[in-house]
């Protein structure tokens, strides 16, 4: 029999609606800001492409360069992050093993995140 009153309001068992909405709108900007930043990305590479330290660090203290880089790993971080948490949300069926797997996923895409921006801080700052 199905449960007419958890299906009417979908807070009771589908979780918040307000924050999956949230975060199908992030990973749509995401995904869509993450293309623009393949063409940006794909510049930086071929500009890099056989460049000395030098050229490297000049490039890089461009502050369009610098901000597009951090942008791009904040875009790309957030977009794997969410996109990794629907595929633990449809695959992992256990609560306990659920918790465990989307905590993970936080801890390495917000990890990624800060070490990317870290290292980026550390080119920028000290070469």
């Amino acid at each position: 029999m199905i449960d007419k009153a958890a299906i009417s309001s979908p807070g009771t068992h589908y979780g918040d609606p307000k924050a999956a909405t949230r975060l199908f709108r992030l990973q749509r900007l995401t995904g869509a800001l993450n293309i623009g930043f393949l063409a940006f990305f794909a510049w930086l590479v071929l500009n890099l492409a056989g460049a000395d330290r030098a050229s490297m660090l000049a490039l890089f203290h461009n502050p369009v360069v610098a901000i597009l880089c951090g942008l791009l790993l904040v875009s790309a971080g957030l977009h794997m992050r969410i996109g990794m948490l629907e595929v633990i949300e449809d695959y992992v069926a256990t609560p306990a093993r659920n918790h465990l797997a989307v905590l993970i996923n936080d801890i390495v895409a917000y990890g990624a995140i800060i070490l990317g921006l870290l290292a980026l801080l550390k080119l920028l700052i000290w070469g």
